[in-house]
């Protein structure tokens, strides 16, 4: 029976991991380590059989052993991460000691667990990574390959990169069986709502202002979370160790396209469901106006990338992998989990 760790599995990403994994992998044993920091919520594991989760930092390096070495672990998905933009422009030691000390934590530990102490176990180490470590793209550039440059620009895509550079280092410096995956854009259950998708939904529920940095024209490219975890799963049981795989949704879209057709998709779902004008009267389509009179414009954020996109030609020829969601498909069963799960985002507005 496999025994997996998923660090920063109570976060997005990694709790619809945990989900797709149980799900897919039912004789699994599953241990999630995670801080429970702001973005980290036991609530995303509720219902799950067979999961444990262990409240740790990634960066307490005997903690991490001792649960490979304990719960004899063979396989890490480590989602742990400071990720949020923003963030990382007024705080920047905190993505650094998180996503850099900490993915070297995360290293050393399964260095010495698996090779130093000669337990002969099979193993993979993968890691979650992003997009945004290749910097930005112009208009007619092609989308990011794995061959790709480097060239991040956010103290966040700094130290994704450098948590990059030091998985790729172990496993050919000392054999350590490694693989990543950088992915696109996510959206979709369980995103904390300081991200622009759960963000502006809940603010057009509550009839609260939608701002859109810059003149909105910034492109990324939108991955619903079940395929992005449908393609981790493939890098784990069918990627060859050492390498990369880029993992996109192939829905290359500015920002104001996606605010426009969010705020198109509450407006029809007020007008379809009489209840949302009793459970929202703060929501302009309470009140028969369209929520996008909520939109507003400011100042664009530094180093505010123009434009993102994945070629994932690699994880489609090599694993199989090919995205199942357009983003108006997984954007309404996006909203639909927000109207359905109020119970879950409203604790968090607090």
């Amino acid at each position: 029976m496999p025994e997996i760790l998923v660090t920063g599995g109570a976060g997005f990403i990694g709790a619809n991991f945990v989900h797709h994994w149980r799900m897919n992998h039912p004789n699994d044993t599953i241990l999630v380590l995670d801080a429970l920091t702001y973005a980290g919520n036991p609530a995303n594991l509720a219902g799950l059989d067979n999961v444990e989760l262990v409240e740790g930092d990634i960066c307490d390096t005997d903690l991490v052993l001792s649960l490979l070495i304990e719960r004899k672990i063979d396989t890490i998905v480590h989602f742990a991460a400071e990720s949020h933009v923003d963030r990382s422009i007024t705080g920047p030691d905190l993505f650094v000691t998180t996503n850099v000390v900490g993915t070297h934590s995360l290293l050393k530990a399964a260095r010495e667990a698996w090779l130093d102490k000669g337990s002969g176990r099979p193993h993979r180490f993968h890691h979650v990574s992003t997009d945004e470590v290749y910097g930005s793209l112009g208009p007619t550039d092609p989308a990011f390959s794995e061959t790709t440059p480097y060239a991040p620009n956010s103290p966040y895509s700094a130290s994704k990169a450098g948590s990059d550079h030091l998985v790729r280092a172990y496993h050919h410096t000392y054999g350590l069986e490694t693989s990543t995956s950088n992915c696109s854009n996510n959206y979709g259950p369980f995103q904390y709502p300081e991200k622009l998708i759960p963000l502006f939904l809940i603010n057009c529920l509550h009839g609260r202002s939608l701002p859109i940095y810059g003149d909105g024209m910034n492109v990324r490219d939108w991955l619903h979370v079940s395929d992005h975890c449908r393609g981790i799963e493939s890098v784990i049981t069918k990627g060859r160790a050492g390498e990369t795989y880029n993992i996109g949704g192939g829905q290359e879209l500015p920002n104001l396209t996606v605010v426009s057709e969010m705020c198109k998709a509450v407006d029809e779902a007020f007008a379809s469901d009489p209840q949302l004008v009793v459970r929202f009267p703060d929501a302009p389509a309470a009140k028969g106006i369209q929520s996008a009179s909520l939109k507003t414009f400011v100042s664009d954020r530094a180093g505010h990338d123009l434009r993102y996109a994945i070629d994932e030609s690699k994880a489609r020829d090599e694993l199989g992998y090919v995205p199942e969601r357009d983003f108006a498909t997984g954007f309404q069963q996006t909203l639909n989990w927000y109207l359905e799960n109020e119970d879950w985002w409203r604790p968090l507005l607090r």
